[in-house]
C-alpha cells in the first residue's frame, strides 16, 4: 500500500503566504521563504505554491519567488497559478518547480495539459479542481474560485486523466478555511472514478480529519493551510497521531 503524504499549500498574493474562508476573507499567515523551510524541516512530503492571484491579475507566477522556495527545499516541490502555456510551464520548472499546477487555464484549454504531459510527463502535472456542490451536484469553478462553469467536477476529473494528467489537486469550496473537515464524499467518487492520484484539500481542522480522510476516501495526500501556517497542528504531531490509527504514513 502506498504512504500516505501530508502536503502544506503555501496561496501567495503579492509576495506573503495567505489564507481565506471558502475563498474569501484573506489575512496575512507569514513570509513564504520561511515557511517553507520549517515544513520541510518538520517534515512534510511534499509542497505546494499557488499563486492565488496570478490568473485574475493576468500575470505569470512569481518566478523570482518559487526559485528562492526552491533553493531552501529537498522536497516535491509543486507550482501553480498564472500558468497559460507551455512556455510558463517550462519558466516554473527552470525556476526550480517540480511540478505545475493547472487549474483555471486547463479548464478554458483542456488541450495545454496533454502539451505539458508531452514535453515533460504526466508525472509533471498536477491538475487542480475547485468544486461547490451547488443543485445537487458539485461543480467547477475557475478563476480562484470566483466563477462557476457547468461542468461536473466528476465529468472533468475523467478527461484530465485522459488528457495526461498526473494527479488532481480537489478543493472543496464548501469547506475551504472552515476548519469542519474535508470533503470526503466528493473526494472518494473523484478517487473512485480515476486511476491517478487525488489530493484532498479544503477543510481540515484537527488530526481527526486527516484520518476521516485517509480511512473513508482513497485519496492519496491531504493538503492544508491555515492549521500548519499557525501552528494549530504540527506536522510530526499529526503524522505521530496518525500512526496510532495504523494510517501508512511517510
Amino acid at each position: 500500500m502506498l504512504k500516505k503524504r501530508i502536503i502544506p499549500c503555501l496561496d501567495i498574493k503579492n509576495g506573503r503566504t495567505v489564507k481565506g474562508v471558502n475563498f474569501m476573507d484573506i489575512r496575512d499567515a507569514g513570509d513564504p521563504v520561511e515557511l517553507a523551510k520549517i515544513y520541510v524541516q518538520n517534515g512534510a512530503d511534499e509542497l505546494v505554491f499557488l499563486d492565488i492571484t496570478a490568473t485574475q491579475e493576468q500575470r505569470q507566477t512569481l518566478t523570482s519567488l518559487v526559485h528562492k522556495i526552491s533553493q531552501e527545499i529537498n522536497i516535491p516541490f509543486t507550482v501553480g497559478g498564472g500558468i497559460h502555456s507551455l512556455k510558463d510551464a517550462q519558466d516554473v520548472i527552470n525556476a526550480g518547480a517540480d511540478k505545475v499546477s493547472l487549474n483555471s487555464a486547463a479548464v478554458k484549454n483542456p488541450k495545454l495539459i496533454k502539451e505539458i504531459a508531452n514535453e515533460f510527463g504526466s508525472q509533471c502535472i498536477v491538475v487542480a479542481i475547485d468544486t461547490k456542490f451547488e443543485n445537487n451536484n458539485w461543480f467547477v469553478y475557475i478563476n480562484g474560485g470566483k466563477m462557476p462553469t457547468t461542468i461536473k467536477t466528476i465529468d472533468w476529473a475523467q478527461s484530465i486523466e485522459q488528457l495526461g494528467g498526473g494527479e488532481i489537486l480537489l478543493t472543496s469550496i464548501n469547506n475551504d478555511g472552515t476548519k469542519n473537515g474535508f470533503a470526503i464524499d466528493i473526494t472518494n467518487t473523484i478517487c473512485n472514478a480515476v486511476n491517478i492520484p487525488v489530493i484532498a484539500s479544503g477543510g481540515a481542522g484537527c488530526k481527526e480529519h486527516f484520518r476521516d480522510i485517509f480511512l473513508h476516501s482513497n485519496a492519496s495526500a491531504a493538503l492544508a493551510a491555515s492549521i500548519f501556517h499557525f501552528n494549530d497542528i504540527s506536522i510530526p504531531e499529526l503524522k505521530s497521531y496518525l500512526k496510532t490509527q495504523n494510517i501508512h504514513i511517510r
